[in-house]
């Protein structure tokens, strides 16, 4: 008897590992789907924590932000930046690479550097160390970075940043962003430059596929050019030198676009409204504030900032009200508490 009871549990065993075994085939297959469709960032919002810097970045369609000094905490306007691209893109991963950061760093959504915490609890939001070599490789790039020597480069921060995302785009694909630039809509094109001006192209925001030739000979003419004592001449105008090599650029009349080699040349509105010398508008109060309706994101303009003019609260400039309205929760967190928290320190001294 005992023997015939055996016989019969061994078929319901094997029945239930069966089951095991396809639950796990299918949550496998649904993890995948998930991965692709986006539904990763809004339907499984702790899985983001299990994830590689490269399974993220094999994603594709990433935007990036590059923090090429040592800093650790981002001040308000970067993590507005990145805030604001996270809820304007909420299905593609959001990507800030920070030089500070290694390994070893042990920062997360409870850090106590705040604006680290507050973009690190998004859930579409990563953070990663920037690793220049490991980046550099299978580049033309990375010859040249090997040779030179940052101490002797007065512009390093921006020279190595305009490297990066190269390098970035070129394997990964997607859309590179300045640290202040606020998105206010979805930028529709996939291969794109923009410019600051007429026949003049900046490097503060563009986007193409993986492996895009425009890319590589941007990396190329980058080390066979390379001026580092020229500021923005591995920037803005690399970007514009390539792009008139290839492209017959004219001015720009009303708020058209140009095309050329299926490179879209977008209009200065659409990221430049307010031009750099008029930088300071963006920290004034305005009698009737713009609509930007032609713009896909706005340009803050932050290496004119020299006095570091600085978003405050209850102030009512067009800035404070960009802050409320493309990212709420830096608002709340970084300029309202500051507020909140001066005055309470004000208070105790009193």
């Amino acid at each position: 008897l005992r023997h015939v009871s055996k016989g019969k549990r061994r078929p319901r065993m094997m029945k239930k590992i069966q089951i095991c075994l396809c639950f796990f085939f299918v949550s496998g297959i649904l993890y995948e789907i998930s991965l692709l469709s986006g539904c990763i960032f809004s339907c499984i919002p702790l899985s983001k924590h299990f994830l590689t810097p490269e399974q993220v970045l094999n994603l594709g369609r990433s935007i990036f932000f590059l923090e090429t000094t040592e800093r650790l905490e981002p001040p308000p306007l970067v993590s507005c930046s990145v805030e604001s691209a996270a809820r304007i893109y909420p299905d593609r991963p959001v990507i800030l690479f920070m030089k500070g950061l290694n390994n070893e760093t042990a920062l997360d959504s409870n850090s106590s550097y705040a604006a680290f915490s507050l973009l690190s609890s998004m859930s579409n939001v990563f953070i990663f160390p920037l690793q220049m070599e490991t980046l550099f490789e299978n580049t033309p790039l990375l010859q040249w970075y090997k040779e030179v020597n940052p101490e002797q480069e007065k512009n390093w921060v921006h020279i190595s940043s305009d490297a990066s995302r190269l390098a970035l785009i070129w394997k990964y694909g997607g859309i590179y962003m300045d640290t202040d630039v606020i998105s206010i809509r979805p930028i529709p094109e996939a291969s794109f430059l923009a410019a600051q001006k007429s026949q003049f192209s900046s490097n503060g925001i563009f986007g193409f596929p993986s492996y895009h030739k425009f890319i590589w000979d941007c990396m190329n003419n980058f080390v066979l050019k390379y001026n580092g004592k020229i500021w923005g001449n591995q920037g803005p105008f690399l970007m514009t030198r390539m792009l008139k090599a290839i492209c017959n650029l004219t001015d720009f009349v009303g708020l058209e676009d140009h095309s050329c080699q299926n490179i879209s040349f977008l209009n200065p509105q659409r990221f430049y409204p307010i031009p750099y010398p008029a930088w300071k508008k963006y920290y004034e109060v305005w009698n009737k504030n713009p609509n930007f309706n032609h713009s896909y994101a706005l340009h803050l303009w932050n290496f004119m900032n020299r006095n570091q003019k600085a978003v405050v609260a209850g102030s009512n400039t067009l800035a404070e009200k960009l802050y409320k309205t493309y990212c709420p929760t830096t608002y709340k967190d970084l300029i309202q508490g500051a507020h909140r928290r001066d005055a309470m320190q004000q208070e105790t001294l009193l």
